[in-house]
């Protein structure tokens, strides 16, 4: 069996995984493409020599007869929209993030898909199908460390443009911490609070940066997390687990290291794309591979996009009011407690 597919988005992680699943991932075919710009769609489809439909808009797509799973890569307010008519045509669909721009919204999905009956949603967030991250887990879950205390992390690019504004600290980079953090430690956002430091000559007029947001989950667990995004020399993900028995880490991206000219060197990425390439590969088959063995995907569900939208909607706030806000989610579905069954 081969998973239909078609991608709403042609522009640069839309075409990323337009490449991936047709060049590198197995079970899964482009056979439908749309975009705002309809030109830039055609283009792919030469580009990739698919043999694919242009959809004149996102719903005709999500209700072709020949699309079986629809994965939206197009900007974010239009997620939402998209995501719920596949789950009224009954489509499969993998949404990357944000699940919606608002809380709200991420609710209204969570609440069509229950009434659906069928889990229809993945969410990309790519972190949990990082190698390291991975890792990471195991030892948490296997008590390697202890119960954990306290989390530090830090996420830094080398610059941003003049576009990126002060909220998308949150919206846009601490969103990958949100998830992925929660699913490390199993354990749900209870407050957060924002604090400015000494502001960088890089960042530009409207931009406070770095940013340090300090979260508690609702056992106690402290959560300090870096968001630096004109550190200059890389791109840089860091977490650190403390915990009563030990502290487990991220481990680094393989390097070679080299000895030279009395200096001990190794290589720190540039391209966000990069760091996490494998574990977009790795997110995407199993979206395919699951619902071919399951009939359901089994990734980050909507109830987790619900949770990132509820938690990166209460650190905005907190960057405005310099206050501790807290996150107030409401009860988890037991549609979300089910297991998924190879059938």
């Amino acid at each position: 069996m081969t998973l239909n597919i078609g991608v709403i988005g042609t522009g640069a992680i839309g075409r990323e995984h337009i490449k991936r699943i047709t060049n590198k991932l197995s079970g899964g075919k482009i056979v439908a493409v749309t975009d705002v710009n309809e030109e830039a769609a055609k283009q792919v489809v030469r580009q990739y020599e698919l043999d694919a439909v242009v959809y004149p808009d996102d719903k005709s797509l999500v209700t072709a007869g020949n699309v079986d799973a629809v994965l939206v890569t197009s900007w974010g307010p239009a997620h939402e929209k998209n995501v719920l008519n596949a789950i009224e045509a009954g489509k499969f669909v993998f949404c990357e993030k944000p699940l919606s721009t608002t809380a709200e919204g991420s609710k209204r999905i969570v609440e069509a898909e229950s009434k659906y009956g069928k889990r229809l949603v993945q969410v990309g967030f790519m972190r949990r199908y990082d190698g390291g991250y991975v890792q990471l887990k195991e030892a948490i879950d296997k008590n390697e460390i202890g119960e954990p205390l306290m989390v530090r992390c830090v996420h830094r690019n080398p610059d941003v443009d003049e576009n990126y504004t002060t909220d998308m600290a949150v919206v846009d980079t601490l969103i990958h911490e949100i998830d992925v953090l929660h699913w490390l430690i199993n354990d749900d956002y209870k407050s957060v609070q924002v604090l400015y430091p000494k502001k960088s000559s890089r960042a530009h007029a409207k931009l406070k940066d770095p940013q340090i947001i300090i979260l508690e989950t609702k056992s106690g667990i402290i959560i300090n997390a870096e968001v630096f995004v004109n550190c200059k020399y890389g791109y840089d993900i860091q977490c650190e687990v403390i915990g009563e028995e030990g502290v487990a880490y991220l481990p680094e991206p393989a390097s070679v290291v080299t000895r030279k000219a009395g200096k001990l060197n190794t290589n720190i990425l540039i391209d966000w794309k990069e760091r996490f390439s494998d574990a977009y590969d790795v997110e995407l088959q199993d979206f395919i591979d699951s619902i071919k063995k399951t009939g359901e995907p089994s990734g980050p569900t909507s109830w987790d996009g619900y949770i990132a939208s509820v938690t990166s909607d209460a650190c905005v706030k907190a960057q405005r009011t310099g206050q501790k806000e807290p996150v107030n989610l409401e009860e988890k579905p037991a549609f979300y407690n089910r297991k998924i069954t190879v059938q």
